[in-house]
């Protein structure tokens, strides 16, 4: 059968069980455009920056596990588009991202918006494919999901010249490869058994290959089996139960010295399906880089992760949910510590401590922060509902102070680029339309990628999004007075009336002014049947969950 090209690729997204694509429409993907219009299997998100739909495609990634698909138009739509790309790689996510582009007999002669996309995106895509030849196009579609999935999930670009698009072709759909198996390794599992069962202080530490229902009742019920600390690496602490007192807090991004301090006492660490990434071990101070201090089990389903940055003294390549079960399967004899003693000591000490940091407690002089917010969510979200952080300071309330259940989603920006949270909303809204969808997102962030609340407004998803407003980039503000104490420089901001912009938007617009309002007006919200938008006007001296401005300025005079 001949069809356009562009009819095509429709036919292979299709058969790649892509259910939406978002977009900035292009006038070099007009003829996908033409192709979409006809077909009813996969809805057509329209953005308001490419920014936007690359970060919608990439929240679609990081909660669903399949490949979040975004068109972009050449040049601008392009470069706008890279913030997406360079999260996928971050965030290890599965992102295909078509660009338009000139046509065949312009490229490399310096075409309007003309960009040679593999130099371009050399240092942040997986692979970059230009499609010259539309009988090709199946194969390069099939072969570039297959590579964003595995083995390491990352983002890939298919560059597609618009005349190719409108040739005829007769190619066939070519069907999506099956990926590469990696099992269990039980070889091993019997190897390690023994290490964790004479260790008197082990430590899980676990990335984010545990984010299915599925895997996280597999590492519950390993972590059980096997007496294990749980610690959860950057923005996946909603993947164990933080009431469970195996639970042993996160390593996220500027966690308290003390608690990086105690868990470099460990004597054994069991790293699974996690990259040991800078944020996540703490600027390679746990596990030290390049030799680590505890004994080290690195597990992952890429043979080029353990070992690369950090040198294991175990390394595993093993699917990691098939390894934990296999640990797990092994017989109770041989795997239960015969240091338990000791081992129920260390595990007391760890849930003791992030417990105790958990309970937020107002500032002393009576000041509004995000605490307050977190605690009334805390209090009245679904037990499945979906948690959305931008990048900031902000976002440190959130991490400390809410107990997720274990079938929470948390989703933030592992990459910590600031303005993931608007589109992220949107994207999570239309996945589950029957979740609470509840979005954290700082005054800086906002006004990065705000106007997707128009698209959340045009395909009525009902977002909750919570605006931190102190008028200031408040991490670059923290750092400025770490080093600079009383210097401040660039970072002061003129905010609009967020209440009052998002009611020009069409969504609820709140503002929580004060300690005694953040209970009331976020039950307020999260009863609202629409989008609402929550203006909270924190005070910028506390600038953290562990400091305020004041007790940095007298830190670095000291």
């Amino acid at each position: 059968m001949t069809r356009r090209c562009a009819d095509l690729l429709i036919d292979c997204l299709v058969a790649h069980g892509v259910p939406r694509v978002f977009c900035v429409p292009g006038e070099s993907f007009l003829s996908v455009l033409d192709a979409l219009h006809q077909r009813d299997e996969i809805a057509t998100i329209t953005c308001r920056h490419e920014s936007g739909a690359a970060l919608m495609a990439l929240t679609h990634a990081k909660l669903t596990a399949a490949v979040g698909v975004a068109f972009v138009s050449r040049g601008p739509g392009a470069t706008n588009a890279a913030i997406g790309v360079h999260l996928a790689e971050q965030d290890a996510s599965p992102l295909v991202l078509f660009i338009g582009h000139v046509p065949r007999h312009e490229i490399g002669r310096g075409a309007f918006q003309e960009v040679d996309y593999a130099k371009t995106f050399a240092d942040l895509a997986k692979w970059v494919a230009v499609v010259h030849d539309a009988e090709r196009l199946p194969e390069i579609v099939a072969q570039a999901f297959t590579i964003a999935l595995s083995p390491t999930p990352g983002p890939v670009i298919v560059v597609l010249p618009e005349d190719v698009l409108d040739e005829p072709t007769a190619a066939a759909v070519v069907a999506p490869r099956p990926l590469l198996g990696i099992g269990s390794a039980p070889s091993m599992a019997a190897a390690i058994a023994p290490l964790l069962a004479l260790a008197e202080r082990p430590l899980l530490v676990v990335g984010g290959a545990f984010a299915s229902a599925d895997a996280r009742a597999v590492l519950q019920r390993s972590a059980e089996v096997l007496r294990l600390p749980v610690v959860l690496t950057f923005k996946r602490q909603d993947q164990f139960p933080n009431a469970h007192q195996l639970y042993g807090g996160h390593l996220g991004f500027k966690i308290a010295p003390d608690q990086v301090a105690l868990y470099e006492e460990a004597d054994l660490v069991l790293a699974i399906g996690t990259r040991l990434g800078e944020v996540s071990t703490q600027g390679y101070r746990f596990p030290h880089a390049p030799d680590p201090r505890q004994t080290l089990v690195h597990v992952h389903d890429d043979p080029q992760v353990p070992g690369r940055v950090i040198a294991a003294h175990h390394p595993v390549l093993a699917d990691p949910v098939a390894f934990l079960a296999e640990l797990a399967a092994i017989d109770a004899g041989t795997v239960l510590p015969a240091v338990s003693g000791a081992r129920d000591d260390w595990i007391k000490r760890i849930h003791g401590y992030v417990s105790a940091l958990r309970p937020w407690q107002p500032p002393a002089d009576g000041s509004l922060d995000m605490g307050a917010v977190v605690a009334a969510l805390d209090e009245g979200l679904d037990e499945d509902a979906v948690l959305i952080t931008d990048a900031g300071n902000f976002s440190g309330w959130l991490h400390r102070h809410f107990a997720f259940s274990g079938h929470h989603r948390l989703v933030g920006a592992i990459g910590g680029a600031m303005g993931l949270a608007m589109p992220a909303a949107v994207a999570t809204g239309l996945l589950y339309p029957q979740r609470q969808v509840v979005t954290m997102i700082g005054d800086g962030g906002f006004l990065m990628t705000g106007a997707e609340l128009a698209t959340a407004i045009q395909y009525g998803v009902p977002v909750k999004v919570f605006v931190c407003n102190n008028a200031s980039y408040g991490t670059i503000r923290m750092h400025q007075e770490r080093s600079y104490p009383g210097r401040n420089h660039g970072t002061d901001l003129h905010n609009p009336d967020f209440a009052a912009l998002a009611r020009a938007y069409g969504a609820t617009g709140l503002r929580i002014a004060s300690l005694a309002e953040a209970l009331p007006i976020t039950r307020e919200a999260l009863a609202c049947p629409g989008p609402v938008v929550v203006e909270v006007m924190c005070a910028l001296e506390h600038i953290s969950t562990f400091a305020t401005i004041s007790a940095l300025q007298r830190s670095a005079r000291s």
